[in-house]
């Protein structure tokens, strides 16, 4: 018989990844085997004999489960990207298991007495660095996974883990089939009126492809936005915003139970563990520590920002009632964006439209490895021939200057109905040293843009020229990495540090130097016009509160959740949430409106960003700060660009993230940075 490898493709890492070879059937006896292997070495480590060292102790315990790792990665990744129901039905029988293995290794006594032992070592009192780190950040995680607890408290957390698992992963899939639920097609022309040609090419299509008529919306994001942005027909925007509004909350796709039951057993689990709620449990090792500094840092940009934001809605409703006459209506939940746009076009002559025939993706793309050659001398080529997923997938290697051959990644950058909404970046395969060298890493990139309509390239907003930059971020974390343990490497950061490196790379969107690299007319050649890009960037902070307060308001809901809420108080959890957003909204909510039930971020795993939502907000005041650094010495400076490297994208989480910011800044970040960006400070 052949060997085992080759007849599942998931029981050994291979860096060339053989998703042309993967199958739902070989998730269940994959799964049982490696977490055998990985049984069997945990009890390796935990009975070693002789004197407790780094290397088999921390060192063993940081790679026992990698195959395991590496597999449900794969598994997991697939299940987003390339889903269907045998492939998920198996994911879903896999992951109760798999997490439950992770959360019994805290659990493990002979694991955690090992620890103990070796932390009582001389070795273990001489470490230095990122060892010393290791170690302290193993102690802290067994303590805070229950490793003190007695055999019932034990017992208990590790059914609720495995509870947790089966609802989140229920819960993301509610969502994306309730997404996919919903169409809307039109038949008559008159019906599209205000949609920009890149709408309509792409509806069309979009019906083409199901063999109907007219032009088919869906839920997904180019064509929501398009439709709030763009319909004039108001009737119809308030049907796409209300079923938006309301996905994951009827029949069997409701979601409201699974949400409730997820806070209930999160605040069941932090209490068992000795905290007060789940936010103080999760943020006790982030640059936050607590729930309760958490919501002081929202009261304060909130603060610095609510004046601003109710001026900006009169503002609009005032541009309204210009339009149509002061007998106008307030606006409603439907009406903003389409208000808005009118109103930023009228106030900068601007239309975001126009800036998509400069931003063709593959040139979008091209500028952003021209942007990090210069910043941190790496050199990207497409490689083809790779397995893939999916035909629109490309494959690229990554190498420095020296030639060193750092890593690899794969993009997958439009919408599919196999495939979950939003962008985002994953680790496949974290390396690390191998004598003299470091052995590469493996990572991808997702999104949901514009796709290529009309023979034309994909020509995308700007925003998602963003979307592009900023989880090519995430990617360089996780690439440049040199981190010795992989517990610490890459992305394996704080939460609320994770973002630093993303939302950083959004800022060469808005200088002209760096544009100039790649925004260039599809059919000319030409560069942005002037006058076009000096009213992209006055048009930058237009309704900035709005935005800031849309943020402040998903982070107020999160940690509320977690910090303050009770089901017996306050009652249903999508309720108690749309009280809170509705004084963040531009607009009345609807009675109907649920966010929450496709809150995504939130509920899509056992933590993600449960009580983490802020981070985005906390990592906005750390980059924007950070960018004055290139401001001061050039956008393409390659010294700044080599410190960022060398103190932030290489160094994982090997010492505290106060102390890598203070190391690239010199000092502690400065929070008026984001308030001058956004035009909001006073």
């Amino acid at each position: 018989m052949p060997p085992a490898n080759d007849l599942n493709p998931l029981l050994s890492p291979e860096f060339r990844v053989p998703f042309d070879r993967i199958r739902a059937e070989h998730v269940a006896p994959a799964t049982e085997e490696l977490l055998r292997g990985a049984r069997q070495r945990l009890e390796e480590v935990a009975a070693a004999g002789g004197p407790r060292t780094f290397v088999n102790t921390l060192r063993s315990l940081d790679d026992l489960a990698e195959p395991l790792e590496y597999a449900i990665g794969v598994v997991r990744h697939l299940e987003s990207v390339a889903t269907y129901p045998e492939l998920r039905a198996a994911y879903s029988a896999a992951q109760p298991q798999v997490s439950a293995f992770y959360s019994g290794i805290p659990l493990h006594a002979g694991l955690w007495r090992a620890v103990q032992d070796f932390a009582a070592t001389e070795e273990a009192a001489r470490l230095e660095g990122e060892r010393r780190r290791l170690l302290t950040k193993t102690i802290d995680n067994f303590r805070r996974h229950g490793a003190n607890l007695d055999a019932a408290g034990k017992q208990r957390l590790e059914a609720l883990d495995v509870e947790l698992s089966k609802l989140t992963i229920k819960f993301a899939e509610n969502v994306l089939d309730s997404t996919n639920a919903f169409e809307l097609v039109i038949t008559d022309t008159a019906g599209l009126a205000g949609l920009p040609p890149s709408a309509l090419a792409a509806a069309r299509e979009s019906a083409a492809r199901k063999g109907r008529e007219g032009w088919r919306f869906t839920l997904h994001a180019p064509d929501y936005f398009a439709v709030m942005t763009y319909l004039d027909d108001a009737a119809v925007r308030r049907q796409v915003y209300e079923a938006f509004s309301v996905r994951a909350t009827e029949g069997g796709l409701d979601n409201r139970p699974l949400i409730a039951r997820i806070l209930e057993l999160r605040s069941e689990r932090a209490r068992l563990l000795g905290y007060a709620n789940f936010a103080d449990l999760v943020l006790e090792d982030r640059m936050a520590h607590d729930g309760a500094r958490a919501l002081a840092f929202l009261d304060d940009l909130k603060v610095k920002t609510e004046a601003r934001f109710r001026e900006e809605n009169r503002e609009l409703l005032e541009f309204r009632r210009s339009l149509e006459g002061p007998a106008a209506a307030e606006l409603a939940g439907w009406d903003v964006a389409y208000y808005a746009e009118k109103q930023r076009a009228a106030l900068y002559d601007f239309d975001e439209e126009a800036l998509r025939p400069y931003f063709p993706l593959e040139q979008a793309v091209a500028g952003l490895f021209d942007l990090v050659h210069r910043l941190y001398g790496l050199r990207i080529e497409q490689e083809a021939g790779a397995p893939v997923w999916d035909e629109a997938v490309r494959y690229y290697n990554v190498h420095d200057e020296s030639g060193e051959f750092l890593g690899g990644f794969y993009t997958d950058w439009f919408p599919r109905e196999n495939k979950r909404g939003g962008a985002w970046m994953d680790a496949l395969i974290t390396g690390g040293p191998e004598g003299a060298k470091f052995r590469p890493h493996l990572g991808l990139v997702c999104g949901n843009l514009t796709p290529p309509v009309g023979g034309k390239p994909a020509l995308l907003t700007h925003r998602e020229v963003e979307t592009i930059f900023h989880e090519f971020g995430h990617l360089l974390h996780h690439l440049l990495s040199r981190v010795e343990c992989r517990g610490l490497a890459g992305t394996n950061v704080a939460w609320d540090f994770v973002e630093l490196p993303s939302q950083i790379m959004e800022n060469w969107c808005w200088e002209r130097e760096s544009l100039d690299l790649f925004a260039r007319h599809w059919e000319t050649g030409q560069p942005v016009p002037d006058d076009l890009f000096q009213k992209m960037k006055r048009a930058r902070t237009f309704r900035a509160a709005n935005q800031q307060m849309r943020q402040l308001g998903f982070s107020y809901i999160d940690l509320l959740l977690h910090v303050r809420y009770s089901a017996r108080r306050d009652g249903d959890a999508v309720e108690y949430a749309r009280h809170i957003l509705q004084e963040f909204s531009p607009a009345p909510l609807p009675p109907a409106h649920a966010m929450l039930a496709a809150f995504t971020h939130l509920f899509a795993s056992p933590v993600g960003y449960g009580a983490g939502y802020y981070s985005y907000k906390w990592a906005e005041v750390l980059e924007a700060d950070a960018f004055t650094r290139f401001r001061e010495r050039g956008i393409f400076s390659r010294e700044v660009g080599g410190e960022f490297r060398r103190q932030i994208l290489s160094r994982g989480d090997s010492a505290d993230p106060a102390e890598l910011y203070r190391a690239f800044m010199g000092r502690d970040p400065d929070p008026r940075a984001l308030l001058i960006r956004n035009g909001l400070a006073r």
